[in-house]
């Protein structure tokens, strides 16, 4: 695994940390790439992985992309094609991955780290955590999909003012504005997300695919093709193993004991 990012597995959460805290944690080729690699890995048969956890290691979450990179690949623009190209490839993949995925956020959040944690689908901030744009500021552009997911997460009006004015927004903003689910006092963020995420590895780990699959597919959808979406799994998401397991655990008032697949 790169030095860029630390993988371990703990209870049946994929902990995904990224560990360049002398550089704010900015996402590098490499770090992408090992983003990546860590969430193939969790999602083969047998990890043991259910949830997939990403944490950073020091102050801040991650600032951006490395601009020291980004400066060395202006000068060929077909490796500055595929540095953008692998940020948006992993993001795809976290979100069409059937594991959940879950971002602790501190310090600062910012422009490509920003782009990461929308790619998340839950999200903890700790409190004092500050998040924004910030691409305006130095003249460029988001290029790993922040200028559609946030418009998408916390709609239009409040996605340009981040956009245009560059400026930074605190925790508790962030948390009304519906880009953050909960925010928590700073000691306790990882160890918050973890019992999150390890609760949510109990579940059946077919069913909470199935459910995140809807959730995220019906997002592009009219109301009515999203209902019939899910009309159209709901029956054979019935006949699953894990159901009847689900069935019989409720009836003998016990805790489900669901299998990985």
């Amino acid at each position: 695994m790169s030095e860029a990012v630390s993988v371990r597995v703990e209870a049946g959460v994929g902990i995904l940390e990224l560990a360049r805290p002398e550089k704010f944690n900015c996402l590098s080729m490499a770090a992408w790439g090992a983003i990546g690699a860590a969430l193939a890995g969790f999602e083969r048969p047998g990890s043991g992985v259910r949830v997939v956890l990403i944490q950073a290691q020091g102050k801040h979450f991650c600032t951006g992309a490395d601009l020291d990179e980004v400066q060395g690949l202006r000068a060929d623009p077909a490796q500055l094609a595929e540095f953008i190209g692998c940020g948006h490839r992993v993001l795809r993949a976290m979100e069409a991955s059937p594991l959940p995925v879950v971002a602790a956020c501190q310090g600062l959040c910012l422009a490509g780290g920003l782009e990461l944690m929308l790619g998340a689908d839950v999200v903890f901030a700790a409190r004092g955590a500050r998040f924004g744009d910030q691409h305006a500021q130095f003249g460029l552009i988001p290029g790993w999909g922040g200028s559609q997911r946030l418009t998408r997460l916390v709609g239009l009006r409040r996605a340009m003012d981040l956009y245009l004015s560059a400026r930074w927004i605190d925790a508790d903003t962030a948390a009304a504005w519906g880009l953050v689910n909960e925010v928590v006092e700073p000691d306790a963020l990882n160890g918050h997300a973890l019992a999150w995420c390890k609760t949510a590895a109990e579940r059946s780990r077919s069913g909470l695919a199935v459910m995140k699959r809807l959730a995220r597919q019906g997002l592009d959808l009219p109301l009515t093709d999203g209902l019939a979406l899910e009309e159209g799994v709901a029956v054979q998401a019935l006949l699953e193993e894990d159901v009847s397991e689900g069935l019989a655990a409720f009836n003998a008032r016990r805790k489900p004991q669901f299998k990985e697949h």
